[in-house]
């Protein structure tokens, strides 16, 4: 009898465990993963208390047990809850913590100094693998490059000197950057409600080792940095405001928070981790972003009628250089590979450095800062190449070609409000 009454009270603690509470837990570990992870809380916008009670309970050394133990206790009480888990959206729920808390558990041996190939770290961080391009697959885009570029003799001189008639004055990149987010906010608009009062910043700065970066800090509000340490070549401007701003990451964030935080009261929307598989599903619809609300020949129109003359620079090159960017944003897969090259031990720093500068074709100062890239974010690059990848077939899956473009948009639209896994985006 004893047994039962212990076995039967057992039971009833379990049944006690909402999943509020599970989100609450889970929001409280990722804070204090990101006291040891500088990079890890990507946002916050729960409760200060709940922010001060970690940085209170910060201990020198790296709680691995204490962080391990409360992970595999997440994970388990989910385990007992999936049968009432429902369907819909709340069995999106259920899926979308079992995966962001079993990546905290993947982050939190990581820390502890677990070894893990690069294949390895991305399934068990982001749950999923890139696809391999060995040398000759950059070889042949190179090959074709080579033959749209005028001039000859070695593509990578030729292909700087060419692109340097494209970059922007530096005192004219906030008027191109500002006509360039105005558009894609119109744009997104016609298929998107945002919350009332969503604003963002716009701040340009210098020594940081990404492009452009969106600091999200709640209630609708974003602050978007361009990094200027890079040439600003005209094509910029159109892909960073759809990527960080409409309807990438500013409308992806505000969205969360407007439905499924303050809407559904689902705390664990409170925290963007950002080494979860939650940044698969933000890269990669943000990265599909231009091409979503821009057809080709409407974003050509676009940079010729509006970017090229605010820049000062030759509509009539327009489209010329827009054929040889498409072509170059092909070896953007050569980012993902060099990094699994390099963090595998396949490739020295120098070595890494000289790959980049002959793949993806860009000068040695950007091949330097594209390793700091890779040192302090490893795998996540992957989120940017793969990630657009798979949200590109989604958006385009089952749609008979007169249907796309509208279909294309709601399937956005539900990526942007929904707790979506990587596996929901390969049928």
């Amino acid at each position: 009898m004893v047994f039962l009454a212990a076995a039967l009270s057992a039971e009833n603690t379990v049944a006690e465990i909402s999943m509020d509470q599970i989100a609450e837990r889970y929001v409280k570990l990722v804070l204090k993963i990101g006291q040891y992870s500088p990079d890890m809380v990507d946002s916050y916008s729960g409760p200060v208390e709940w922010k001060n009670e970690v940085e209170r309970g910060k201990k020198s050394a790296f709680p691995y047990e204490e962080l391990q133990t409360e992970a595999a206790e997440l994970l388990r009480l989910l385990k007992t809850r999936k049968t009432a888990g429902g369907s819909g959206i709340e069995l999106q729920r259920w899926k979308y913590l079992k995966c962001q808390i079993a990546a905290m558990s993947a982050n939190i041996e990581l820390l502890h100094g677990k070894k893990m190939s690069f294949n390895e770290e991305s399934k068990a961080v982001y749950m999923c693998q890139a696809p391999i391009h060995a040398e000759e697959y950059f070889k042949k885009l190179l090959k074709k490059l080579d033959a749209l570029l005028p001039g000859k003799g070695d593509l990578q001189k030729r292909l700087f000197k060419y692109r340097e008639q494209f970059i922007i004055p530096k005192e004219k990149v906030p008027a191109v950057f500002d006509a360039a987010i105005a558009e894609c906010r119109r744009r997104s608009l016609t298929f998107v409600t945002m919350p009332a009062g969503e604003s963002f910043k716009t701040e340009f700065v210098t020594g940081k080792p990404w492009s452009a970066y969106n600091w999200y800090k709640g209630n609708a509000f974003s602050l978007i940095q361009v990094n200027m340490d890079m040439p600003q070549y005209i094509n910029v401007p159109l892909q960073l405001a759809a990527h960080e701003g409409y309807p990438g990451h500013h409308v992806y964030n505000a969205l969360l928070e407007d439905l499924l935080l303050k809407g559904k009261k689902w705390t664990e929307f409170s925290v963007y981790a950002l080494f979860s598989p939650q940044s698969l599903i933000a890269e990669g619809t943000a990265e599909a972003a231009t091409r979503l609300i821009f057809s080709p020949e409407e974003k050509l129109a676009f940079m010729e009628k509006v970017l090229f003359p605010l820049a000062g620079l030759n509509p009539a090159k327009a489209r010329e250089y827009d054929e040889v960017i498409t072509l170059t944003e092909k070896l953007d897969y050569a980012m993902t590979e060099v990094a699994r090259l390099f963090l595998d031990g396949k490739l020295s720093e120098s070595e890494t450095v000289k790959w980049l500068m002959k793949y993806s074709l860009v000068p040695h100062d950007r091949a330097v800062k594209k390793v700091q890239f890779i040192r302090q974010y490893r795998s996540y690059v992957i989120n940017y190449t793969l990630g657009e990848d798979l949200v590109q077939k989604y958006l385009e899956s089952g749609a008979t070609e007169k249907a796309v473009p509208a279909r294309r948009k709601a399937l956005f639209l539900q990526l942007l409000t929904r707790p979506v896994v990587p596996a929901d985006l390969t049928p």
